[in-house]
């Protein structure tokens, strides 16, 4: 099979591998599309620059291939989507992609190849923040209509960060306090201002978008929740101006960084999504299913795509858009099937 690579730069490679074989409680898929992350260009240029290059893909969508042992939710032909762990053989950059039972989940029929690329790894990262690290009610238990929490979801028109917005209003959290940029527009159509929901424009000066921030939080009330999607160029130090100092919780999204600037009183985790193949395995199993529910019932909507032409030969067009910030309320897919010379 063709299976792209990456390296710094970044730089892909298209390379001939052998198709995966599934071991006990994994499944592999053939890749009809694959999503794009940008941990994908991040991890082999600040992480792991001097190792070989390896398949950065972790966003599976396509049709069950084979099933290994005690697999019995999935079968050869079933639509899925899944979460390829990360660092791993058998990324989704190829024409076969490799997954573990618990992070694969069923593709509605309504809901395209295309669509459920743009899914795995964004979805579950905010359900880990919202939830697994803000500790915030889960939306099958949602708040009582009276009850006000607001949070903040800096980055909100990111693909985390309008999942976190999608989440918090099947938890029936509100106001929330939304901070984006260009699509704005995007956000718009996500949020509820007759709850008190917000937007607030991240490209103003550090003490508008304080300000503004307060503006959104109840009389007498304080912040006590902030789900940080960026969480650099100033973004958790204009939630701290607002989050209460002493029983604020921030969870931030960036691994490998100290946060010095954080109040000490502030409750501040790392939202690490890969913790769905660790210690937070069952939680990734139930919510990737509540995903589908979500998908199948309309109430949960997939990020918004942009293909990218050529197949695996896009890649690193799409890895290099993302580093240098041209995507914009968007999801980079690639369509396997376009690859130039493909099962030739």
């Amino acid at each position: 099979m063709k299976e792209a690579v990456v390296a710094k730069g970044p730089k892909v490679q298209i390379i001939d591998s052998p198709i995966p074989q599934p071991g006990p409680n994994q499944i592999v898929t053939k890749v009809v599309y694959s999503g794009s992350n940008p941990k994908d260009w991040k991890r082999p240029e600040v992480f792991s620059p001097d190792k070989p290059p390896i398949n950065q893909g972790d966003d599976i969508s396509g049709i069950v291939h084979a099933v290994g042992p005690n697999v019995s939710e999935f079968k050869p032909g079933d639509r899925i989507a899944a979460f390829h762990e990360m660092m791993t053989p058998g990324g989704s950059y190829a024409e076969y992609a490799l997954s573990w039972n618990h992070t694969t989940f069923p593709l509605p029929p309504s809901t395209t190849f295309s669509e459920g690329a743009a899914l795995p790894l964004a979805a579950m990262t905010s359900a880990v923040g919202l939830y697994a690290r803000l500790g915030l009610p889960p939306p099958w238990l949602p708040c009582p209509e009276t009850t006000k929490i607001p949070l903040v979801i800096y980055g909100a028109s990111s693909a985390v960060g309008s999942y976190a917005i999608q989440f918090a209003q099947r938890s029936n959290i509100h106001p929330l306090i939304c901070i984006a940029g260009r699509a704005q527009d995007h956000v718009k159509t996500l949020i509820s201002p007759e709850k008190g929901d917000i937007i607030i424009d991240y490209r103003q000066d550090a003490s508008s978008i304080a300000a503004g921030i307060r503006s959104g939080v109840p009389p007498n009330q304080p912040l006590l929740h902030a789900f940080d999607a960026v969480s650099e160029k100033g973004s958790y130090q204009n939630i701290c101006e607002v989050l209460d100092s002493e029983h604020g919780k921030l969870t931030l999204v960036l691994p490998g960084r100290k946060y010095e600037e954080v109040p000490p009183g502030v409750e501040k985790t790392t939202t690490t999504v890969g913790d769905v193949h660790g210690k937070l395995k069952d939680f990734g199993f139930v919510f990737f299913r509540y995903i589908s529910k979500g998908l199948e019932e309309g109430w949960f909507k997939p990020h918004p795509q942009e293909v990218v032409p050529g197949g695996l030969e896009g890649v690193e067009e799409g890895l290099r858009n993302l580093k240098e910030g041209r995507a914009s309320a968007v999801k980079y897919v690639f369509r396997i099937a376009d690859t130039p010379g493909l099962g030739q």
